[in-house]
């Protein structure tokens, strides 16, 4: 699909980022900012934020084991 901007001063903004980084392309260099402002605001999460979405993932994969031996999985994966 492609990208349509509408906007002169969004376009004139992205063949100056295209110049400066030497994207390929507009589109190129719209994919490359939009993926560092992406990584800008994931950043700006607070870590309890971040570590939650972790949690509730794991949590939703259901009970460990309890009888489940670390050292012996792990010996066995290394064939000690």
């Amino acid at each position: 699909m492609p990208l349509y901007i509408r906007d002169k001063e969004v376009a004139a903004l992205a063949t100056k980022l295209q110049r400066e980084i030497n994207a390929a392309s507009k589109t190129e260099a719209v994919r490359i900012a939009l993926l560092h402002e992406l990584e800008r605001n994931h950043a700006r999460k607070p870590l309890r934020d971040r570590i939650a979405v972790w949690q509730e993932k794991c949590a939703a994969l259901g009970p460990s084991d309890p009888n489940f031996d670390m050292k012996a999985f792990t010996d066995e994966a290394w064939e000690d």
